[in-house]
This record gives C-alpha cells, structure tokens and sequence, in this order.
C-alpha cells in the first residue's frame, strides 16, 4: 500500500507488459487512450503519469497525447507527467515541457534512464506537497514572532496569555535560542502593561563591576566618573516590565538587592540613601538549573521562591518535530526577501540534514544558517551544503551485509530480464544464463512469482507456467 501510484498512457500493450516487469517497486495502472487516462486519474490520482504522444485516434501523430497532458494536467496541477514518444521532433519536446510536462524521453525508451527519471519526478513532486504544506500551515502562533504548529508550543502560548494579565513574576526556563525574550515580550505586550515599557537586560553579558549601576542606577559622586544621577533599568521599566535574561548568573551581592524590588517593590542607586519606590513585573529568564544552584548555595533560595511563582518550561527546537521546517521556511522567506534573492525551498537533502540535527542553538542557529545559505547558495533550491549541515545517509545506503547486497542485485538482475523478455521466462533464463526451473524458483524466492501470474491474466501469450 506504501508504493507510489505510476499512471502509464500506452497504446503499445508489450511495452505494457515490459513497464510491469521494469517498475516492480510501483503501482501501474495502465491507460490506452485519453479517456480512459482520465477516469483512472480521476479514481485514483496517480503520483507519477508516464505517457505517449502518440495515442489513438492520431496514433501517428501528437494530437490526443497533448490533449491527455492537458487533461491531466486541469485534474491533477501538480501532477509531474513525463513524455515518452517515438516522435523525435525537438519542437514536440520544447511544446510538451512548455505546457507542463515534466520530462521527455524519446523511444525507444533506457529503462535505466527512465527509472532514473520517474523516481526524481516522485521525489521533486514530494518536495513540492510538502512545501505547499509548510506554505499553508499555522504560521504563527497567537503571539507575535512565535512561528509553531506543535501542540506543546501552542499550549504554553495560551498560558502566556493567561498569564499577561496578572503581575506576578514569571520564570522561563528553557536552553538559550529557544524564544524566551519573545514570550517574555509577550507577556507585556498582552497585558495592562503594554503601553509602558519593557526594558530588558542580560546578567551574563555586563561585566559584574558595571551590572549593579546598570541595573540600580547611581546618585552623582557615588563613585569617581559619577558625575550626574543616572537611573538604573529597572527604574526605567517603572510601570512596565523587566526583563532579566540569564538571570542565573545574576552575582551574589546583587542577588539580596533584587530580592527587595520583588518584596517591596523599591530600590537603592548606588550612592543613594532614600529608597526609591518603583511598579514593576519582573520576568526572568535562564537556561542554567537554578534548584541545584541553590541547593549549593550558588543562588539564593529565598529569591529562587519569589522569581518562580509561574514558572514556563520552553521545549528546545529538536523536541517541536514539524517546527524545523516550518520555521525554515519562514526563514528563508524573511531572509530571501531581505536579500533579494528568489530561492524555491529545500532540497529532500537540506529537509533530511534539518531533520536530524539536534540544533543546539535551537531557533537562533536555524535563523543563522538559512540566513548564510541564503546569501551564499548558488541554486534555486537550499542544499545540506548550503546549510553547512551533513546528509545523513539512507538506511539503504548504508548496509555492507553481502547477503543483503547479492539479493538486491539479484532481484534486480531477474526484473531487469523479465523485462526484456517482455515477461518471458524461456527468454530472460537465456538472458541471465540459468535454468528455466531455476529461475522459476528464483521468481518465487524474491516474490516475482506473483507478479507473473497477474502478468499473464494481463498480457495474454507469455510462456505457460
């Protein structure tokens, strides 16, 4: 049931006989004229259509075959038709890829080559659905700047609406990349905060010498430099919200001082002896496990209590699944509009390197890299390369069993023969230079028995069993 669906439009029925023997690993359904094509179409929609210019009632020449293209082509848009046609005429082929068709090959017809052709049509006809999907999925979430279609995502957004409401402090844990700023800009967005502002800080990045006055402000004189009053952030954020990143790494000495603006809601510059009262919420942010830092005593516990009152857990990007891609493709949209440059999406290799890399940056390193691949890429669709991400290997690929090996040849060897022997065993043992017993014990072994006995109910003439 997993087999892709080839629609083959063929009038000549031992070629018939010889694309069942050729494609085992798909499903063929087999159409003799354009009516007939488009019912089957229309029944079961093919993934594939392999069909030939000339069908009757214009077997000679290229009418009905252009008209079924058109036909399946108004059914089935993104249908990939390819041609295959004795018609050697340049002119046929430039009209055939002009008017939809995604391929053309002129009879009499490589096998090898066409295999090659139908499985590239059913991997850039998959590349495109699942594009289309991606294009027409959630883009974002109810809040600003969060593009998500996961269920936990979503979930933790409504409960950041819920929370935009009340004043009491928020914690967001979660690794660094993973969008804590924006749900914290979020909670003030939504709230009766909005209009005030939102000031935010990141501990690690100030050195501790400067972080106190950044964050308390000083009175003039309190220390040489200290020419005028300044106010510090979180007087700045008076009536809005601030915002502490990486609050983990808040110092010790700061640690008491921020426990009173939580208690009491006021302040001390540096310098200063009068307290200053503000109104602020205050929501932090860390990636760091704050239980165990203040379990050795690294963090205090007492202020531990008052920062996660609410606490929000923000799933990394390698645990939102369908995430990747989705906000891959509002990357490259972003970014190739920013840059000017027309890009059609991902390769079915960049989609697999994106799918198994673990994204330690999470939502950063993906912006980063289509960002660079954007700017860099050569082509109309995003490589691995481009990525700067490995491929990862096919599961196919990657077996060096020679028993598994000598049976996959086998089988292939036994298709290839039956073949071109237009399904006749007589004909394909001289081919592989075996036994007629032989290779019927051969066909049973690698399950090709059945398949030519449907053959034979289909094809009338073959060798009798």
């Amino acid at each position: 049931m997993s087999r892709p669906r080839l629609l083959i439009v063929e009038d000549d029925a031992a070629l018939c006989a010889q694309y069942r023997w050729a494609f085992p690993q798909w499903r063929l359904t087999i159409a003799h004229d354009r009516r007939q094509a488009e019912l089957l179409a229309k029944r079961e929609p093919p993934d594939v259509a392999l069909l030939d210019l000339g069908l009757p009632p214009d077997a000679e020449g290229t009418s009905e075959g252009f008209a079924t293209l058109d036909a399946l082509r108004q059914q089935h848009p993104n249908l990939p038709v390819i041609i295959s046609s004795g018609q050697g005429d340049r002119a046929h082929m430039l009209r055939a890829v002009g008017t939809g068709a995604y391929d053309f090959c002129e009879k009499p017809v490589d096998l090898d080559v066409l295999r090659t052709v139908l499985d590239r049509a059913l991997r850039v006809s998959a590349l495109e659905e699942e594009n289309h999907r991606l294009a027409g999925a959630p883009k974002a979430s109810p809040i600003a700047n969060i593009i998500t279609a996961d269920a936990a995502m979503l979930k933790l957004c409504q409960t950041v609406e819920r929370l935009a409401g009340v004043a009491a402090p928020v914690l967001l844990l979660g690794e660094s990349g993973t969008g804590k700023e924006a749900l914290a800009r979020a909670l003030h967005d939504l709230g009766p905060r909005a209009k005030k502002p939102f000031i935010a800080i990141n501990c690690a990045a100030i050195p501790e010498a400067l972080l106190e006055s950044e964050l308390f402000g000083h009175e003039r004189g309190a220390f040489t430099g200290a020419v005028r009053q300044v106010n510090g952030r979180i007087e700045a954020a008076n009536g809005g919200t601030f915002f502490l990143d990486e609050v983990g790494d808040l110092p010790a000495t700061l640690q008491a001082k921020l426990l009173r603006v939580l208690q009491d809601q006021v302040i001390e510059r540096i310098g200063g002896r009068v307290p200053v009262r503000v109104d602020v919420r205050i929501v932090s942010a860390t990636n760091l496990p704050l239980e165990e830092r203040a379990g050795s005593g690294h963090f205090r516990a007492d202020l531990l209590y008052r920062l996660n009152s609410l606490t929000l857990r923000v799933p990394p990007l390698r645990e939102r699944g369908g995430d990747i891609l989705l906000l891959a493709r509002w990357f490259l949209a972003r970014h190739g509009q920013a840059f000017q440059r027309r890009l059609r999406g991902f390769d079915e290799g960049a989609m697999a390197a994106m799918a198994a890399h673990s994204w330690p940056g999470n939502v950063r390193e993906l912006g980063n890299r289509i960002q660079r691949a954007v700017l860099m890429a050569d082509g109309p669709m995003l490589a691995a390369a481009d990525l700067e991400l490995e491929e990862p290997m096919s599961a196919a690929g990657t077996s060096l069993d020679l028993r598994d090996a000598r049976a996959r040849a086998e089988h292939e060897m036994i298709s290839r023969a039956m073949a071109q022997s237009h399904g006749s065993v007589a004909g394909a043992s001289r081919l592989l230079g075996i036994s007629r017993p032989t290779l019927y014990g051969l066909l049973d072994a690698h399950g090709l028995g059945q398949r030519r006995q449907n053959n034979l109910a289909v094809e009338p003439g073959s060798d009798p069993p």
